[in-house]
């Protein structure tokens, strides 16, 4: 890859289905047979809380090649305060170019972006092992705990990364996911139908 064979991009709305197909293509099988992220992408254009100047595609050659959205949310402070933040994703990029680089470049463009708005913090699930190459640490070291999450329960999939350093000094307190994100099974199954067949498979590795 050099850096001058893609470009990053807000989406248009003639871009929604081919964004859809590719966060399908990323998804599928990864974490569960089959994946929902195509639908909860769907849902969350229409939400309130999703930043439409932060929904990014990458492009290649005249097609899309991966993307990334952020949402706003909140951390509500142990002292009783509300604290605005960001969540992000889904972010994936096409099956056939994934582990080769572009997902950082898209990753730390949306990011700086982001920082440029003057959002002050990210927060979301992910995997330490690529995330923490653009900064990000376990939110858990920022006194920030994941909603819902038995204290003694594994939270290393719960990440942090200031955009505004200092941002979260002084605060403890629980993150709250946008609602946007849950999605119902039956709806998601029959968004799918849209889309070309693919087969479901029971992988390892997969989470749900």
């Amino acid at each position: 890859m050099n850096k001058n064979d893609f470009t990053i991009r807000l989406e248009k709305k003639e871009d929604y289905r081919e964004v859809e197909n590719l966060v399908r293509e990323s998804f599928w099988n990864v974490y569960r047979p089959g994946c929902s992220e195509h639908y909860v992408i769907h849902v969350l254009r229409d939400d309130t809380a999703f930043v439409k100047e932060l929904d990014f595609v990458m492009e290649q050659d005249g097609r899309l090649i991966g993307q990334n959205m952020f949402m706003k949310t909140v951390i509500e402070a142990d002292d009783g305060r509300i604290i605005p933040i960001l969540t992000m994703g889904p972010i994936g990029i096409i099956p056939e170019l994934k582990r080769r680089g572009y997902g950082k470049k898209l990753l730390d463009y949306s990011l700086q972006k982001a920082a440029g708005l003057g959002f002050g913090a990210v927060l979301f699930e992910g995997n330490i092992r690529f995330y923490g190459k653009s900064g990000f640490d376990y939110a858990s070291k920022f006194g920030i705990r994941y909603h819902d999450l038995p204290e003694d329960a594994d939270a290393s999939f719960f990440l942090c990364k200031e955009l505004i350093p200092g941002y979260l000094d002084g605060i403890t307190g629980v993150y709250q996911t946008p609602q946007g994100y849950y999605v119902d099974d039956s709806a998601v199954e029959e968004f799918d139908k849209g889309f070309p067949v693919k087969v479901k498979l029971k992988l390892p590795g997969q989470i749900f």
